[in-house]
């Protein structure tokens, strides 16, 4: 129909969930964003849990609020315990569109001391970088392929994901939720800096945060990786990092920024004090 659920927001589905926790209860703020609505169109919104059961519904505009009482957490691999948020657009009762996404309620820390601290207990992270590419395949990998590589990490015993150094597939980021890995997604901003890549730097800020914002597994934001092989004190460079961490903290409140930094950046170099956290990638031998 000609009133939708917007198809051309950045590539998402529409629909942005944001749970905060207080205390052991959750604060859940949905919006959502729609191509064409009319006057006296309605958008429903209905929160389940895990098992599909309805535990909210909410018929307005295109912003909700609900709250959840004693929220079931997300803790990882643990139990990545997820709910769902249903969007329908409706015209005098009639559905015309429907959206839906999932979504965790769980709170983290990164401290200095403590490390990684999930739902207030402290949450060691051990685990790989990965590439999703494949001999013979590329980039064009199939669900069984990703499949797979998450059956190797846990095998493996991991906690932890970064997902190097691009975008990668949703379903990849819906298994990380599901088997409750704690992931790192980052933009290709690789290696050199370059002065005629800021608005692509920008543009696929903009996309990685919002199509993939209601993934509880992820926790940080990385604005690039060993971006100073060619030296950390270009003006432009520092300019660029600080443009995209800005970007960052006002498109997204609920999480951090990071770095991936080379073992050769010093630890007072302009550039680490940028991010909210920094990861240095060392190489022996």
């Amino acid at each position: 129909p000609a009133a939708h659920f917007d198809l051309e927001y950045y590539g998402t589905p529409g629909i942005k969930v944001t749970p905060i926790m207080e205390g052991a209860d959750a604060k859940v703020a949905v919006e959502t964003f729609l191509t064409n609505r009319k006057e006296g169109q309605t958008v429903r919104y209905s929160l389940k849990n895990k098992d599909g059961k309805e535990i909210g519904t909410f018929e307005g505009g295109t912003k909700a609020n609900f709250h959840i009482q004693n929220a079931h957490l997300w803790q990882g691999r643990k139990d990545p315990y997820l709910y769902s948020m249903t969007a329908e657009l409706l015209d005098n009762g009639e559905v015309l569109d429907t959206v839906s996404t999932r979504f965790g309620c769980r709170s983290y820390v990164i401290d200095p001391e403590r490390g990684f601290i999930l739902n207030g207990e402290s949450y060691p992270l051990r685990g790989v970088a990965r590439h999703q590419d494949r001999w013979g395949i590329g980039n064009a990998l199939l669900p069984e392929h990703h499949k797979e590589d998450i059956d190797l990490i846990l095998e493996m015993g991991c906690t932890t994901i970064r997902l190097a150094h691009y975008q990668h597939d949703q379903y990849f980021y819906d298994l990380c939720d599901e088997k409750g890995l704690v992931i790192w997604a980052e933009i290709p901003y690789i290696s050199q800096h370059m002065p005629t890549g800021r608005e692509n730097t920008v543009s696929q800020m903009k996309e990685l945060i919002i199509q993939n914002y209601n993934h509880p597994s992820i926790v940080v934001w990385g604005l690039s990786n060993e971006i100073t092989m060619k030296g950390d004190t270009d003006p432009d460079l520092l300019e660029n990092h600080n443009l995209l961490n800005d970007l960052v903290h006002e498109m997204d409140k609920t999480r951090l920024t990071t770095v991936a930094a080379a073992s050769p950046c010093p630890i007072d170099s302009p550039y680490i004090r940028i991010p909210d956290v920094v990861s240095y990638n060392h190489y022996f031998g």
